[in-house]
């Protein structure tokens, strides 16, 4: 699981993934604060399955607080994007093909209007930030035809040759960006290209169809940061409005960097993506009282959070709708060092028992029996689909 940060410079891109993975890392209002990518560990919440058993889990990876499991996903900050970005500007290619690997995209577009396209500061609600979602989609798009273009004419004209499997060559020709033989029959039959002879597709052809696989490939969710600025809920509201096949979710990157840090240091207690928390007023000065109340009237309390760990969530479960699978046995929860419930795997759908099998080991794969729903005590087909919260005994000859 990997999920890239995506955006224009000073949109909080940073801040985002300092709030999600506690990191230090360059915050800063001026373009190109980062240089290098930033890679770390943020964590999406779920129901952990310790209370279905009545007990409490000890994870191996993440953590458990009140039965809510906090499960690890790999996060990728790069630097902002500019208008152009796919043609070199502002170190844009070098960012981009860092984002190759990435199984979906979180969008951090500053909501308040308070930048201009290139990133820089302007006065507040003086911006339209549908003009960010345009650009991004724009600039994938034109990444993802480049990487087509570049190789197309002589990967055509040998596929056309050899009379190899049109499907299958496209599929292995372009794995690199995720793309697979399924994506790829799908989006030939949505724009007419299935009984087309590839060497013969235009250049019109190959933009739509790199385009329709860029959306499969890297889809996009879009965090509507600081939405705690007066006037930033009129300009989300629109956003919504415009953007209706988006998942669009206000956050404030700000907000939410400031209670984990105050949660770290002991000043309050603060479990990510609840609606409060709860302060020692002894250990805190005016200063830090009177930043913490604003937080909690303008942001927890209007929102019901900051916003980030519903972002986080969304993409991993709404976006890729990946499941939670938890690996378990009828008789025993321990792992042989004692640790209950110690393992949790975000799965993409349409995982199968015998999948998880080869997931865990493959030499659990290759003898495979049969599995077992810890849950119900009933057994599963090895091609049957496992859900959200699953607990999964694999029975193996191996």
């Amino acid at each position: 699981m990997f999920v890239g940060l995506v955006g224009k410079p000073s949109a909080g891109k940073s801040t985002f993934f300092k709030a999600l993975t506690l990191m230090d890392v360059a915050t800063a209002n001026y373009p190109f604060t980062t240089i290098k990518p930033n890679s770390g560990v943020g964590f999406v919440k779920i129901d952990c399955v310790d209370k279905d058993f009545n007990t409490q889990c000890n994870p191996r990876e993440g953590y458990c607080v009140n039965h809510k499991r906090f499960v690890p996903v790999q996060i990728l900050d790069v630097a902002g994007l500019v208008p152009g970005a796919h043609e070199g500007k502002g170190l844009g290619l070098e960012f981009l093909n860092d984002l190759s690997q990435a199984d979906a995209l979180i969008h951090i577009v500053d909501v308040s209007g308070s930048l201009n396209e290139r990133g820089e500061p302007i006065e507040k609600l003086s911006y339209d930030p549908a003009n960010d979602i345009r650009f991004l989609e724009h600039e994938l798009d034109m990444w993802y035809f480049q990487i087509f273009q570049r190789v197309w004419k002589k990967f055509s004209t040998k596929v056309n040759q050899t009379k190899e499997n049109t499907v299958k060559a496209i599929a292995n020709q372009f794995s690199g960006l995720k793309v697979t033989e399924d994506m790829v029959k799908v989006k030939l039959r949505l724009l007419d290209l299935m009984e087309k002879q590839i060497n013969t597709w235009t250049e019109e052809d190959l933009k739509n169809f790199s385009r329709e696989l860029r959306k499969e490939t890297k889809p996009i969710l879009v965090a509507a940061n600081k939405i705690d600025v007066p006037g930033a809920e009129e300009k989300f509201k629109k956003l919504r409005e415009e953007f209706k096949d988006y998942i669009i979710i206000p956050c404030s990157a700000e907000a939410e960097l400031a209670v984990r840090e105050a949660s770290k240091h002991g000043l309050i207690e603060y479990i990510p993506g609840d609606n409060d928390f709860k302060a020692d007023e002894s250990k805190l000065n005016d200063k830090q009282k009177a930043a913490l109340n604003f937080i909690k009237e303008n942001v927890l309390k209007k929102h019901g959070s900051t916003g980030i760990q519903n972002v986080i969530n969304a993409a991993v479960f709404d976006l890729l709708h990946y499941n939670a699978i938890f690996p378990g046995g009828v008789n025993k929860l321990e792992d042989s060092e004692g640790r209950r419930l110690p393992d949790c795997f975000l799965m993409p759908p349409g995982t199968t028992a015998l999948d998880f099998a080869f997931h865990l080991h493959t030499d659990l794969g290759k003898g495979f029996i049969r599995a077992i729903n810890v849950k119900t005590k009933m057994g599963l087909k090895k091609d049957e689909p496992l859900k959200m919260g699953d607990v999964i005994e694999i029975v193996s000859n191996k």
